[in-house]
């Protein structure tokens, strides 16, 4: 099951906040930023460190999201 954290970036849109002002808030580095922009999981408590500067819960920034089932490949 794959991660998407669209929310959050929705969020951030809505308050007017940029990523790199919330991660200069959370406190995390730019490494954190980039893994959300890909969709890659991230710590719990990089996590839990936007959700305090957000004010928000795990669900209103992130959703797991089914993966994408595989083609059937015959073989030849």
């Amino acid at each position: 099951m794959a991660v998407s954290y669209k929310k959050l970036f929705h969020l951030l849109v809505d308050r007017d906040m940029t990523a790199v002002q919330l991660q200069q808030q959370a406190g995390y580095s730019a490494n954190i930023t980039a893994r959300l922009k890909r969709d890659t999981y991230i710590s719990m408590e990089s996590m839990e460190k936007i959700c305090r500067v957000l004010d928000c819960r795990l669900d209103d920034i992130m959703d797991f999201v089914p993966d994408k089932p595989q083609g059937n490949k015959s073989e030849d």
